[in-house]
């Protein structure tokens, strides 16, 4: 009954957290039965987890999995349109519709190339880039070392601006900006 309990804490904690790596996952917004699952799963695998890691990285971790299992029986994984994400890392500037323009294209241009990317490149840049989640929860999610989640990262980062360049070569698109260095 205490790990009950100790699962009930943790959604208050953590449910929105989980809620929100769902939507960004899934690319729908429709996760309810998702996150009820993820705390189901967590009581039932309580007794396996290891104190040492972060609960959240632990449940994010089932997260992913859970979507992964029922995805590979519809062998597809969606993720979320990078311009809907975007309003809470990047400020619109309201009284330029130029800018708004501009940055509604820069992002499309920066998501259509996140789904040209390779599996890997497109799990670390999700976890890294637009859930902002350190190496080490990153690396306890996706089941990696943290050092292949930075090589990859790296790696993710590199193609990324690669492609967005060969893809805009004529264009005067900045994608400095909403990319790390």
């Amino acid at each position: 009954m205490a790990q009950v309990s100790q699962i009930k804490k943790w959604f208050y904690e953590y449910g929105d957290d989980v809620y929100n790596f769902l939507i960004y996952y899934t690319g729908s917004l429709d996760v309810d039965d998702f996150v009820q699952e993820v705390f189901l799963k967590a009581i039932s695998s309580f007794p396996t987890f290891e104190e040492r890691s972060n609960p959240k990285t632990w449940l994010l971790a089932i997260a992913r999995n859970l979507v992964i299992d029922k995805n590979r029986r519809m062998n597809l994984i969606k993720f979320q349109p990078f311009d809907l994400l975007a309003s809470r890392h990047i400020p619109m500037d309201k009284s330029s519709p130029e800018r708004t323009l501009l940055l509604d294209e820069v992002l499309s241009d920066i998501y259509d190339t996140i789904l040209c990317l390779r599996k890997s490149y497109k799990e670390v840049l999700v976890s890294r880039l637009i859930l902002e989640l350190s190496v080490e929860e990153t690396a306890t999610i996706l089941g990696w070392s943290a050092n292949k989640v930075s090589l990859t990262y790296h790696r993710a980062i590199k193609n990324l601006q690669k492609k967005l360049k060969s893809i805009n070569k004529g264009e005067e698109k900045d994608y400095e900006g909403y990319l790390p260095k």
